[in-house]
C-alpha cells in the first residue's frame, strides 16, 4: 500500500469535507460577505463612471426651455422619458449675443409611436449641424463621415433592423451611426438634422399621421425646443441663468452643474450606505465565524489531543485550523464574487433603470483591483474568526483534554 504524507493544506481540505455542514455554512457565510462587497464596489463604480461620462457627454453648461417645461427638459435627459415643447427661435440669437454665451445651438423635440407605424416609441431630437457641439462630437467617436438628409443618428440602447434602418412614422429611415453609452436618457433617443426632422413630419403627414400638425406649423414657423449653451469659465452659470430668464419673458434655464450636483449628492449618499453595511457585514461575518469555530474547536478537543500524542506540535495543529478556515473563505469568497458577476453584469441596463441613476459599466481592467480587494477581504475573515480559537487549542494541555468527560 502506497504511503502518503498529510500535509497541513491536505488535512485541512479533509476535515473540511469530513464536516460538510459545518464547512457549508462557512462558505454561505463567507459568499454572502464577498457579494457584498464586490458587489457593492462594482455597482459604486459603475455610478461614478455613469455620472462621469453623462457629464462629459451633454457638453453644454445651459439648456433654455419654455417657461414650465424645465421639468420635462430633464427628464429627458436623465430617464429619456419622451416630452415634447415648442417657442419661438428668436431665443436662439438672444442667448448666443448674452454676454458670457461661448455659443449656442436649437434643438427640436418630437416622439414616435410604437403601433405598428414605428419601431419603438423613443425621443426624437433634430439639431442644427451648423452651431451643434452636443451631438456631432459625441457621434465622431464612432462615425467619421456626415450625416446626410434622411439618414439618422441612434443612441446605444436603439434597436436597429438587419438592413440598418429604423422605422419612424411609417418609413424606414437608414442608421448612419450608433452614438456610444451615456449612461443618460439620450441612450434611448433618435438624432437627425432639422431639414431631416422636417422630411420626417412631411413624410408622416402624407401618411395620415394628422396629429403632427402642430409639429409640422411649428416648425414651419421655426420654432425650436431648447437651447444648448456653453459658457465662459469665467462665467458663473447660475449668474448667467439668472440673467437670461431676466433678459428673456417666458422661459426657464437647466443649469447642467445644478442637475449634474444633485445628482452627485444621491450617488455620494447611496454609495455610502453600501460602504456602511459592508463594514457592518463584515464585523458580523467575523463574529459568526469566531462563534462557529469556537463551537467546532470545542467538539474536536479530543481530536486535537490525539493529534498531539501521535506527534503534531502546537503549530502544527494552530496551523491546521488556520489553513482549514482560509480554504473555507477563499471557496466562499470565490462563490460570492461569481454570484455578483452573475447578477451584476448582465442586468446592468435593468439595474439603471431601477436605480434611476447614470450608470455605466467601468472597463474590465477597473474591475479587477475590485475583484482582488474583495477577495482578500473575504478571505482574511476567515483566518481572522479563527485566530483565537487556534491559539487557545494548541495550547491546551493534552492529558487533561483527553481525560474530560471521564
Amino acid at each position: 500500500m502506497k504511503r502518503r504524507t498529510l500535509s497541513t493544506g491536505m488535512l485541512s481540505l479533509e476535515n473540511l469535507k469530513a464536516r460538510p455542514v459545518r464547512t457549508a455554512c462557512l462558505v454561505i457565510v463567507v459568499a454572502i460577505l464577498a457579494f457584498t462587497l464586490f458587489g457593492g464596489s462594482i455597482l459604486s463604480l459603475n455610478l461614478r463612471q455613469g455620472l462621469a461620462t453623462m457629464t462629459r457627454r451633454f457638453g453644454a453648461d445651459l439648456m433654455v426651455v419654455p417657461e414650465g417645461a424645465s421639468g420635462k427638459a430633464q427628464s429627458i435627459l436623465l430617464r429619456g422619458e419622451i416630452s415634447y415643447f415648442y417657442f419661438d427661435d428668436a431665443i436662439v440669437d438672444r442667448v448666443a449675443r448674452t454676454e458670457g454665451v461661448a455659443c449656442a445651438s436649437p434643438q427640436f423635440f418630437l416622439t414616435s409611436l410604437s403601433e405598428g407605424c414605428c419601431d419603438a416609441m423613443v425621443q426624437l431630437i433634430a439639431y442644427d449641424p451648423a452651431t451643434d457641439f452636443v451631438v456631432q462630437p459625441w457621434m465622431a467617436e464612432k462615425y467619421r463621415g456626415s450625416v446626410e438628409n434622411g439618414q439618422v443618428v441612434v443612441g446605444s440602447r436603439i434597436t436597429v433592423r438587419t438592413d440598418g434602418t429604423i422605422k419612424l412614422l411609417g418609413h424606414h429611415y437608414p442608421v448612419a451611426a450608433r452614438l456610444s453609452r451615456s449612461a443618460s436618457g439620450l441612450d434611448t433617443s433618435v438624432f437627425m438634422t432639422m431639414d431631416t426632422m422636417r422630411l420626417l413630419i412631411n413624410r408622416a403627414q402624407a401618411a395620415g399621421y394628422d396629429f403632427l400638425a402642430k409639429q409640422k406649423n411649428e416648425m414651419n414657423q421655426g420654432a425650436v425646443s431648447a437651447v444648448l449653451a456653453k459658457i465662459d469659465s469665467s462665467t458663473p452659470p447660475a449668474r448667467l441663468a439668472q440673467a437670461i430668464r431676466q433678459e428673456n419673458a417666458g422661459v426657464d434655464v437647466v443649469v447642467s452643474q445644478s442637475v449634474f450636483s444633485s445628482i452627485a449628492a444621491a450617488l455620494a449618499g447611496l454609495v455610502a450606505y453600501i460602504q456602511l453595511f459592508s463594514v457592518i457585514l463584515w464585523v458580523l461575518a467575523l463574529i459568526v465565524l469566531a462563534a462557529v469555530f469556537s463551537g467546532s474547536i470545542h467538539e474536536r478537543k479530543k481530536e486535537f489531543a490525539l493529534l498531539r500524542i501521535l506527534g503534531a506540535t502546537r503549530k502544527k495543529l494552530a496551523g491546521m485550523i488556520l489553513s482549514e478556515s482560509a480554504l473555507a473563505a477563499l471557496i466562499g469568497s470565490a462563490v460570492g464574487i461569481t454570484l455578483a458577476s452573475i447578477v451584476i453584469f448582465p442586468f446592468s441596463t435593468l439595474i439603471s433603470e431601477r436605480l434611476e441613476l447614470p450608470y455605466l459599466d467601468a472597463p474590465l481592467l477597473n474591475s479587477i483591483p475590485l475583484v482582488l480587494g474583495s477577495l482578500v477581504l473575504s478571505v482574511l475573515v476567515g483566518p481572522l474568526a479563527s485566530l483565537y480559537a487556534a491559539l487557545r487549542i494548541s495550547g491546551a494541555e493534552t492529558y487533561f483534554t483527553m481525560r474530560e468527560g471521564e
